[in-house]
C-alpha cells in the first residue's frame, strides 16, 4: 500500500462533499426560483456518489496487494422529480396559474440544512484522516535522524 493511499482517498473524499454542500449551497439560493431559463420551477438537485472505479489490472493489483477501495467519485447529479413542488396561493404573483397558485422549489430548508451538517461532518472527518496520514508519513521520515 502507498504511502499516499490514505490522502489520495481522503482528498477524494473531501472533493465530493465539497461539491455535495455546492449543491446544497444552490438548492438553498434557488428556494424561491420559479421559473429557470426553461421556464419552469428550479427543482432540487442532489449528488450520487460510487467508489471509484480503476482498470481490471489495478484492481487485480490492488486486491493482491491487500489494498479495498481507492476513494470516492461523484457519478452524477440528479434532480428530484420525486418531490411534490409547493404551491402557494398568491394571484397577484407573475407566475401564478389560472387558480391564482404559484408553484414553488421542491426544496426544503430543514432538510438542506441538515444535509449540510452531515456534508460538513463527512468533510472534517476526512481532513482528519487525511491529517493523520500526513502524520504517519512524517513520524516515518523522522526515523532516520
Amino acid at each position: 500500500m502507498s504511502a499516499f493511499n490514505g490522502m489520495n482517498i481522503s482528498s477524494s473524499g473531501m472533493s465530493a462533499q465539497r461539491l455535495r454542500m455546492d449543491l446544497i449551497s444552490q438548492n438553498i439560493a434557488n428556494v424561491n426560483t420559479t421559473r429557470d431559463e426553461n421556464g419552469n420551477p428550479y427543482r432540487r438537485k442532489a449528488a450520487v456518489f460510487a467508489e471509484k472505479g480503476s482498470s481490471p489490472f489495478q484492481e487485480v493489483f490492488m486486491r493482491t496487494a491487500g489494498v479495498t477501495g481507492s476513494g470516492v467519485k461523484v457519478t452524477q447529479i440528479v434532480e428530484d422529480d420525486k418531490s411534490a413542488m409547493r404551491k402557494v396561493y398568491d394571484p397577484s404573483h407573475p407566475d401564478s396559474d389560472e387558480e391564482g397558485y404559484v408553484t414553488y422549489p421542491n426544496v426544503n430548508i430543514v432538510q438542506e440544512m441538515t444535509d449540510l451538517i452531515s456534508a460538513t461532518r463527512s468533510y472534517e472527518a476526512n481532513v482528519t484522516a487525511f491529517n493523520a496520514t500526513k502524520n504517519m508519513a512524517l513520524k516515518g521520515l523522522d526515523v532516520g535522524k
